[in-house]
């Protein structure tokens, strides 16, 4: 039986305190990688039972929505199959491309302008940026928008 879940928009400063902290921990599980639960509960300063209990009841409101739009502009060399190769590797980290614009290649390189929703990348902006400039052609990277 499908389970009929309800959502509220709520403001942080009325939350129970144990909420606020279960942020924190994720945020702490997220960031630090190497830290465990214990750890971060710890930290914070509440219990393990605590966290899991509520874990995967909290998040930042963005995360029930549609996911960041960011716009940007890459400079790529004009080899057979390096945009596809970029195209792919956005999609195996979680990018969603939404549009898609190239400018006809001059000199070897090629001006792509790509419009991708973010909501199922692992990482944040900087670093999902960073990884795609790691790319065998991939000249520079430019964020042009961030909405």
């Amino acid at each position: 039986m499908k389970e009929n879940k309800q959502y509220y928009i709520i403001d942080k400063e009325v939350l129970p305190e144990v909420f606020l902290k279960v942020m924190e921990v994720k945020n702490l599980l997220e960031t630090e990688k190497a830290m465990t639960v214990q750890e971060a509960t710890e930290k914070v300063g509440i219990s393990r039972s605590s966290f899991y209990k509520y874990k995967d009841s909290i998040m930042p409101f963005y995360e029930k929505g549609r996911g960041q739009t960011i716009t940007i502009l890459i400079k790529l060399m004009d080899e057979a199959g390096r945009l596809s190769e970029l195209l792919n590797y956005i999609a195996s980290l979680g990018g969603n491309i939404l549009t898609i614009n190239q400018m006809i290649p001059m000199n070897g390189m090629a001006l792509i302008n790509i419009c991708m929703e973010t909501y199922d990348v692992q990482m944040e902006i900087g670093a999902f940026i960073e990884k795609l400039e790691t790319i065998a052609g991939v000249q520079s990277i430019k964020l042009l928008a961030r909405e």
